[in-house]
């Protein structure tokens, strides 16, 4: 039998649209629609924004950091290769999602957010300059304004991404997080970038984004004691995603994200895949 091999957005575009045709019609089309009900199909790139987890993946120096341990990796005495490992890790660690109830108590947990917040269009908003020169640099609302004033007001229910350039200094913890030491001790000692709790309250009252993630530990500055912007965006059930990957090569607009996190009943957050698709030529 031969392998057939689809466009990954084509199979999706006819996918989708056949399942809603078969599902108003009930029965099979007679053609498969065509109609972008994704973008994938245009043609495009994928970027992948996961940092892997591994024994050196970057967790906030309270937390568990990721552990794998090997069950199986041999041959079976029926002669067949068999692999299995098992791991724990603490939720909130390497590229993952903080649902609403990290710091909201009537928040949504992680299975309880609607697939459509985790994935749609997405700007990014570059602020690199600014935090190579300042460790504790704080996103500000000039620098939304900023944004605007040269691509326009950001769209109802977007995802932001907040690029500060940290993501290139992963997984050193001294560079990323400015300290290697680890527990209590080491919290006083960070020093990485974040949103500016003014800059949080202005996205939640001025403007309407569904999720917004960044390249750093934490949506709160490294010396945030108070975390002012976690409480104010997952009060309104706007999660972040926090340690998210290298963005250099994203434009500022016209990207379509996916961020799918691991199904934790209950969880306050969790392991997340997150990806970039950008049109143009593959």
């Amino acid at each position: 039998m031969k392998a057939l091999f689809v466009p990954l957005g084509l199979l999706c575009v006819v996918s989708l649209g056949w399942l809603f045709n078969l599902a108003g019609a009930g029965a099979a089309p007679a053609s498969m629609p065509v109609a972008p009900l994704i973008p994938f199909a245009a043609g495009g790139t994928w970027i992948d924004l996961t940092h892997e987890f591994a024994a050196d993946t970057l967790y906030w120096p309270t937390a568990q950091r990721f552990q794998l341990e090997v069950e199986s990796r041999a041959m079976t005495p029926k002669g067949y290769f068999y692999a299995a490992n098992r791991y724990r890790a603490s939720e909130h660690g390497g590229t993952h999602i903080d649902a609403p109830i990290h710091f909201a108590e009537k928040g949504k947990t992680v299975d309880q957010l609607p697939i459509d917040q985790l994935l749609g269009a997405a700007v990014v908003v570059d602020v690199s300059a600014q935090a190579a020169a300042t460790a504790d640099y704080q996103v500000s609302v000039a620098d939304f304004e900023a944004w605007e004033k040269a691509h326009g007001q950001l769209p109802q229910g977007i995802i932001v991404l907040l690029r500060t350039g940290y993501a290139k200094r992963w997984p050193d913890p001294k560079t990323y997080l400015g300290t290697e030491m680890r527990g209590a001790e080491a919290v006083p000692q960070l020093h990485f970038p974040g949103l500016h709790p003014d800059a949080a309250r202005w996205l939640v009252a001025q403007r309407s984004i569904k999720a917004i993630g960044l390249d750093t530990a934490s949506i709160d500055y490294g010396q945030s004691s108070l975390f002012e912007s976690h409480r104010i965006l997952l009060e309104k059930n706007i999660p972040a995603f926090e340690n998210v990957g290298d963005m250099s090569q994203l434009p500022a607009t016209g990207l379509y994200i996916i961020a799918l996190p691991m199904k934790i009943k209950e969880g306050s957050g969790g392991p997340l895949r997150i990806v970039a698709w950008m049109p143009g030529k593959r």
